[in-house]
């Protein structure tokens, strides 16, 4: 059987560092299935280019002058679709307008190290190549900018007295854009709690949280060592640590963090997660599977269906930007439900018998 070549991966550079142009350039063309087409030193300059040049990928700075990342993706996804990796600094400001760039629709993002010689190293040049690879493939989204639901004010909203339900969601590229299609459309008066993984680094965590709360009934933080697990809340598991169930006192639950090795490459890990709480024994456990590379939670969803008989919904296929994780769930024979994005948040309320 003959082996058919990669096919080439056509990509724009967009920094306002001519340093920063040319490392990046320089990684992606040590790949013989990378071509950088060419180069821009702002957004204005890059859509332009993209014009003329309709590359498959685009990198994209957040930060830059004449016109920032998000304005230029914004204007990008409204005139001819490009998928768009967002390099993004370490800062506060640099989190935040990377989240909001992934709700937008940006495919992924890399973060640039403190140190600008740190894109040498060899773990964040694979990364790079990797997630432009990505990228390529990645599935167009039907919709690019969200419509922010009609919520009540978290101040008039009850929550529920009592834990009947636990949610514990897994999910990796394309997970902050598709998580706003599901966590706002829980009712506040949910009698679960939600337990999500997140594929990301230390401190997006936090700033996915913050944007998650603004738009939910539900209560959206990231997760803290020790806290109890109350209903009508969403608990992010933080950059960097494993997010852990544990029973406390009868069927309380309390979360536990911790850095234990990496899973599958992956701290934090969704079969970690969702290992720990089947240990609990309880039942009425929702799995969700959505989209992301590899086949993290897989492990996880066959403990939960086998021992505490849960309900598992996988995303579906078409709603997918990258069609892994969810495969890799549905290939375990243990999903009881595959649903396009949209009707995500409905499955899950009509397991607990509510109807949104």
């Amino acid at each position: 059987m003959v082996n058919m070549p990669e096919e080439i991966t056509r990509v724009l550079v967009v920094d306002d560092s001519a340093f920063m142009r040319k490392v990046i350039s320089d990684i992606l063309r040590a790949d013989n299935t990378i071509e950088v087409v060419d180069t821009a030193k702002n957004g204005a300059e890059a859509l332009e280019k993209v014009k003329v040049l309709k590359p498959d990928v685009v990198t994209l700075d957040v930060e830059m002058p004449v016109m920032d990342g998000l304005t230029c993706l914004k204007k990008l996804l409204d005139t001819s679709y490009t998928p768009v990796i967002m390099l993004s600094s370490l800062t506060k400001d640099g989190e935040e307008a990377t989240i909001q760039a992934l709700g937008y629709g940006a495919v992924d993002f890399i973060t640039k190290p403190t140190n600008i010689f740190g894109m040498s190293d060899q773990a964040k040049k694979r990364e790079l190549i990797e997630k432009v690879k990505v990228a390529k493939n990645a599935a167009k989204p039907k919709k690019y900018v969200f419509e922010k639901p009609k919520i009540r004010p978290k101040s008039q909203i009850a929550k529920s007295e009592s834990l009947k339900y636990i949610v514990a969601i897994g999910t990796s590229t394309g997970g902050p854009k598709a998580l706003q299609d599901v966590i706002p459309l829980i009712p506040g008066d949910v009698p679960a709690a939600f337990l999500v993984v997140q594929h990301m680094p230390p401190g997006f965590t936090k700033s996915l949280g913050d944007r998650l709360n603004s738009l939910s009934e539900v209560v959206v933080k990231e997760a803290e060592d020790g806290e109890n697990v109350k209903p009508g809340y969403v608990y992010i598991a933080p950059g960097n640590y494993h997010l852990l169930v544990e029973r406390h006192k009868g069927t309380n639950l309390k979360l536990k963090l911790n850095q234990g090795p990496s899973v599958g490459g992956h701290r934090p890990s969704v079969d970690v997660m969702m290992n720990s709480l089947s240990d609990t024994g309880l039942k009425n456990i929702i799995g969700v599977i959505m989209t992301g590379m590899g086949g993290d939670g897989s492990e996880g969803i066959v403990k939960i269906k086998r021992i505490n008989n849960g309900h598992i919904i996988a995303q579906d296929e078409k709603s997918c930007v990258v069609y892994g994780m969810p495969r890799a769930a549905v290939q375990t024979g243990v999903v009881d439900a595959v649903v396009p994005l949209k009707e995500i948040a409905g499955e899950i309320m009509k397991f607990m018998g509510v109807h949104l």
